[in-house]
């Protein structure tokens, strides 16, 4: 019996995604300046206004309009026409500074414990799967590529009818052990567009020149279904049509549906919010056990107290996949290998760095760039010699 598992992704021009970006924009900003900022930042965006909120304390002077309006118009929206645009966005700043009471909890040398804490309660999932070359779920890895695929045939002004604002789902049907990939039995995509493209003509092209560019054709066969566009129109869109929010993109920004999520955005927030730098600590290590050939998938929960550095927790599931050991080994050897207190991740991924704008688009996870430091493999080696040793 088969089983069929589906992943969305969005565009960078999707409302919610805009909003990510401009958080992380402004958190980019205050770390190019003062490595050493605490910054929680939160947008809203809807037709003519872009809020900012939060909070934020840093020794960085910035421009917060600037910084917002670049960012609108990095992302494509450059058209009064589209109904909302960089040039003609009010942004309204209603930043605040982070609670002192956080803070002590938080700083090395103050609060109950004298090492930096976790900068808030919470728990942080990572994934991994040998499913694609880069670790990741294969339905997840597709939909994010079909949505890069569109942003560079838009840029380029390959499709002139694109406008900024897309979604994407993939349905892939595996066995019924849910290991092994039979084919992709459905792709949804649909798109913002001019008014003057006909539905046909939509079709046509994203199928052509963006689907089976993209999906390879052993994926695809007779009954592989294609939705595009499927309401027949996608004029308004962006966030003149739809109000968008930091951190409502949790699932396409992790692992499309997969393993588990606990519940904490990345958008906006420094590496002392173990929601983010946690999360991207779980992926190094779920990614470094599947490489080591540990297991054929892994599921790893880090969990944190404020205030505190160790982990109260830490868990591995690989979902009976661990090839000749056992979950509580592998979870042996991860607390021999890694170091998971905040202060020792920040440090060991360098995430001190203005590199997280780029992270709010095409997802956190999977992506073989220099600055995404999570996604290296260096813990391989470690990790088969402790595995031995235990």
């Amino acid at each position: 019996m088969a089983i069929f598992f589906t992943s969305e992704s969005v565009s960078q021009g999707h409302p919610d995604k805009v909003a990510d970006q401009i958080s992380d924009a402004i958190l980019d900003a205050h770390l190019a300046q003062d490595p050493n900022a605490r910054v929680a930042c939160e947008t809203l965006v809807t037709t003519g206004i872009t809020v900012v909120s939060g909070e934020i304390t840093s020794k960085a002077v910035i421009n917060v309009p600037e910084i917002v309006r670049e960012t609108i118009k990095f992302i494509g929206y450059d058209d009064p026409n589209i109904g909302f645009d960089f040039k003609n966005s009010a942004v309204l700043n209603q930043i605040g500074t982070q609670s002192p009471d956080i803070s002590q909890g938080v700083t090395e040398g103050q609060g109950l414990h004298k090492e930096q804490g976790a900068g808030d309660q919470g728990i942080m999932f990572g994934y991994a799967t040998n499913e694609t070359p880069e670790f990741m779920p294969l339905s997840l890895s597709l939909s994010h590529k079909l949505m890069e695929k569109l942003t560079e045939l838009r840029e380029k002004g390959k499709l002139p009818w694109l406008r900024p604002d897309s979604k994407s789902q993939v349905t892939v049907e595996y066995e019924d052990d849910q290991h092994t990939i039979r084919r992709v039995d459905a792709v949804v995509v649909s798109t913002q567009h001019t008014e003057d493209v006909e539905h046909d003509e939509i079709q046509k092209e994203i199928i052509e020149k963006v689907i089976k560019e993209i999906i390879p054709a052993k994926y695809l066969d007779s009954n592989t279904k294609y939705h595009i566009n499927p309401t027949g129109k996608f004029v308004v869109g962006g966030p003149h049509g739809d109000c968008g929010l930091t951190g409502r993109k949790i699932i396409v920004d992790t692992y499309g549906g997969h393993g588990a999520h606990g519940g904490g955005a990345f958008s906006g927030k420094d590496p002392s919010k173990v929601d983010r730098s946690a999360a991207y600590a779980a992926r190094w290590v779920a990614k470094n056990i599947v490489a080591a050939g540990l297991a054929e998938k892994v599921l790893v929960q880090l969990a944190y107290a404020i205030g505190v550095a160790e982990p109260v927790s830490i868990n591995i599931n690989t979902y009976g996949t661990a090839i000749n050991t056992t979950d509580r080994k592998i979870e042996a050897a991860v607390k021999k290998v890694f170091n998971l207190k905040p202060a020792a991740i920040i440090k060991e991924l360098d995430l001190k760095r203005p590199i997280y704008r780029e992270t709010a688009r095409n997802g956190h996870f999977g992506r073989e760039l220099p600055n995404f430091t999570w996604e290296k493999l260096n813990k391989v080696e470690d990790l088969k010699k402790a595995i031995k040793e235990i």
